[in-house]
């Protein structure tokens, strides 16, 4: 992965240059020293023999004067070892050198990725994370030598996946959970793998952590339009074909009404009539919403003042709110709003449904909350209940046509007010507990 391979190269050749020159320098030594003492050996000799046999032993003595030579050999094989020894100094400063940079590469590599890696050990200890897994994590340290129980129940899938690897040894991919950052609701996409040695070694565990949210978002909004589209084609004959039979049988059923009101006076045939008249109005509503809903028509746009629109909203809103002993509250922005380009009516017919759904969630009283805020070239509605909320098994269908939870409810709403924040080029999300739910609109502001 790394080109490491010269330095390896330069310090082994120097480090074999230098055992050498060590070896010939010893030998080199060893042999200076036992000439000198056979040197010192002949001198001694040399004081108690006859003057006839001094000419053999001054000859003995000048092939035995190689101390000269020797020191020349020995300074040359210590310039050698010097040499020798340079060469190992600088091969071990390049490997050390080479190996920093090898750690601040992988650094930099792991600082520059836009996902989230963290290694553990085989006890679940993390070992090493990187930044962007700090800040996907919540860690506001290193996190080094803490446990992926110690994450929290939000990253209770990260502690699922290890025990799972360390069951089967096969790699996890794409396994997507939600947690909350800031008051928004993320979605995660992570997977684990077996982290091994060069020797193939198991030393833990690799996790990669990538923030999902607005693919997923751009996702359900596929999902959402695709229904939508199946729609469509269904709701032309569905108002062809069962809005004229309702609109004949409505009007007989007045006729029949007022004959029976001159000509008899049962109050049981008036009541069943009444249920009649009742419920065929019901059917009319809910063509109504299905036509609406699935209408193609252009939108009239206008510059809206959304501050203005939420403060008209909230004097609609305010009477009913205090017979269910619901606080109605807006939250605005020190800065004033940029207007939004879009049509005012059916803006507000979004924010209507959204407020009502939040007071029908509040029958004993509540706090409903508005709050504005400017978002780069957009501008955020926050519309907050603090009722039961909304069921997990139930929240992937609310935006469904006809899914509803009121008896008294079509089931359009939702729907309607996700197709007209479409209509605008806009978002419609929500997140929902025990405390209450809170719907979020993002529209773009007027260029």
């Amino acid at each position: 992965m790394f080109d490491i391979h010269e330095g390896r190269g330069i310090r082994r050749f120097a480090a074999g240059l230098a055992v050498l020159s060590l070896l010939a320098l010893t030998v080199t030594a060893w042999i200076l020293a036992n000439v000198r003492r056979e040197q010192e050996i002949v001198a001694r000799l040399i004081e108690h023999l006859p003057p006839s046999d001094l000419e053999v032993a001054n000859e003995l003595s000048g092939d035995l004067n190689l101390q000269s030579s020797l020191s020349f050999l020995l300074i040359l094989n210590i310039v050698a070892t010097a040499i020798a020894f340079a060469l190992v100094v600088r091969g071990y400063l390049s490997s050390e050198r080479s190996l920093r940079d090898v750690k601040v590469l992988a650094t930099d590599i792991l600082a520059s990725m836009d996902a989230g890696v963290i290694t553990t050990d085989n006890d679940g200890l993390m070992t090493s994370v990187n930044p962007c897994g700090r800040e996907l994590l919540g860690l506001e340290d290193d996190g080094v030598g803490r446990s992926l129980e110690q994450l929290g129940e939000e990253h209770e899938l990260l502690v699922s996946m290890y025990r799972e690897i360390r069951r089967n040894h096969h790699p996890i991919r794409d396994r997507d959970y939600c947690i909350t950052r800031h008051g928004y609701r993320k979605t995660l996409r992570a997977g684990c793998t077996q982290l091994h040695s060069r020797l193939h070694e198991q030393m833990g565990m690799v996790f990669h952590v990538r923030d999902v949210s607005e693919r997923a978002l751009i996702e359900e909004r596929l999902r959402r339009m695709e229904r939508f589209m199946g729609l469509g084609s269904l709701a032309a004959g569905l108002q062809h074909e069962i809005k004229n039979p309702l609109s004949a049988l409505s009007l007989h059923i007045q006729l029949l009404c007022e004959r029976l009101d001159t000509e008899s006076g049962d109050e049981e045939v008036a009541e069943l009539l009444d249920v009649l008249n009742t419920e065929v109005h019901r059917m009319n509503d809910v063509l109504d919403g299905f036509r609406n809903y699935a209408s193609v028509t252009e939108l009239g746009r206008a510059p809206v003042d959304v501050t203005m629109l939420i403060e008209k909203l909230v004097r609609l809103l305010r009477p009913q709110a205090e017979q269910q002993q619901v606080r109605i509250k807006v939250d605005l922005p020190a800065e004033m709003l940029k207007l939004v380009h879009g049509d005012s009516v059916r803006l507000e017919q979004v924010f209507l449904n959204l407020a009502l759904n939040g007071m029908a969630a509040m029958p004993d009283g509540g706090e409903l909350r508005f709050r504005l805020r400017g978002q780069d070239d957009a501008v955020r509605i926050d519309v907050i209940d603090t009722g039961k909320g909304i069921p997990p098994e139930i929240q992937a269908d609310v935006f469904d046509p006809y899914f509803t939870t009121r008896n008294d409810g079509t089931g359009m709403g939702l729907a309607l007010c996700d197709k007209i924040i479409r209509q605008h080029d806009g978002s419609i999300d929500f997140h929902s507990d025990s405390g209450g739910t809170e719907f979020t609109v993002i529209v773009p502001t007027a260029a």
